[in-house]
């Protein structure tokens, strides 16, 4: 296993005046998933390719292992790639698409199908090496290209967006089949995607990503509850983070802590909620409306689960409570978390 580095790294395009990495340092532990996480544009990718050796930076180090491979090609890296596109050759085989590197690399024919055979097992496409992709589902495929990878033995696996290509359903089993294969191998993998669910699902860290800077890097727990600015608390969550301005401060809190002041004991921060609009997802109850902690109307989202069963009607006002533990402040003026403010709970 190896550890993949990143020190103050610049790429620059269009004569400098485009930005994609903007002074990132990042490190992985050994046999780590990471996980980078952003928007389209945001250097994810440019990023994932300047460690493969695809991209030079315009400035900085790629270490992998301890050692700096800033210049060195690809294949002295000892990384493999999985792109959103598998690229597999439509005219060979499973086998012959799998064995490729290995006999440009002047492998004797025996062992390179041996470790054909093997890596096809461990991904449980033993039975298809005959077959041509054409012929093949996007799953299969896509465990084509990753047995591609691995029978190049790589210390470190670099993955851009390799589920993009697969319908809703098929992403889900092929995100678990993802995790399972590198808990296996061990080896040290970076996951380049923008959707935050296969994020929170793969990763043991999240890096996230804006305008080619990493905004936050930490557990999907962390990153969750604990977000460092305004940017990472709206991306991150499905409703995202509520912010409500209260002075010099926005006041954060998940949909899901927004709840009917009766189902909130303890200590809590109460407001009115001017209900206008609810929907119904899985077994949820989504509850759009309208607060004021004192600077005026603000829109928010409460998302109740079914074990909260208070009737809310379109049209009326309810009184509504976060815990006071769960309230996160945030700088109005430049986004970042700041020291909490007392706002007076009850």
């Amino acid at each position: 296993m190896s550890t993949v580095e990143v020190k103050e790294l610049h790429k620059s395009f269009d004569s400098g005046r485009v930005h994609a990495i903007d002074g990132v340092d990042l490190a992985t532990g050994e046999g780590e998933y990471l996980v980078l996480l952003g928007p389209s544009g945001c250097g994810k990718t440019t990023l994932l390719r300047t460690i493969a050796g695809l991209e030079e930076p315009t400035s900085g180090d790629v270490l992998i292992g301890g050692q700096v491979v800033t210049g060195l090609p690809p294949r002295a890296r000892r990384i493999a790639m999985v792109f959103q596109s598998y690229a597999l050759y439509p005219h060979k085989t499973v086998q012959a698409n799998i064995v490729f590197p290995l006999r440009a690399e002047g492998m004797p024919p025996r062992e390179r199908d041996e470790k054909a055979r093997t890596a096809a097992e461990m991904l449980g496409i033993g039975h298809l090496l005959g077959r041509k992709p054409r012929q093949l589902s996007g799953g299969e495929r896509q465990r084509v290209a990753l047995a591609r990878a691995l029978v190049r033995d790589p210390t470190v696996f670099l993955l851009d967006e390799p589920l993009s290509n697969l319908d809703a359903k098929l992403r889900t089993s092929a995100r678990d089949e993802l995790k399972r294969f590198q808990q296996e191998i061990g080896a040290t993998t970076i996951y380049v995607t923008h959707d935050q669910s296969e994020a929170m699902g793969l990763g043991d860290r999240i890096a996230v990503l804006s305008e080619g800077r990493v905004r936050q890097i930490g557990a999907p727990v962390e990153i969750y509850d604990d977000p460092a600015d305004t940017f990472v608390a709206t991306f991150i969550g499905s409703p995202p983070m509520n912010l409500v301005p209260h002075g010099d401060v926005l006041v954060g809190f998940r949909p899901e802590h927004l709840l009917p002041v009766e189902n909130v004991a303890g200590e809590r921060i109460t407001a009115t909620l001017e209900v206008q609009r609810m929907e119904y997802l899985s077994g949820d109850r989504h509850v759009y409306g309208e607060v004021d902690l004192g600077d005026g109307p603000c829109r928010v989202i409460a998302r109740l689960p079914a074990t909260v069963e208070t009737p809310i009607e379109v049209g009326e006002r309810h009184d509504f409570a976060v815990p006071g533990g769960r309230l996160r402040f945030f700088d109005a003026g430049s986004g970042l978390r700041t020291a909490p403010v007392r706002l007076g709970a009850r």
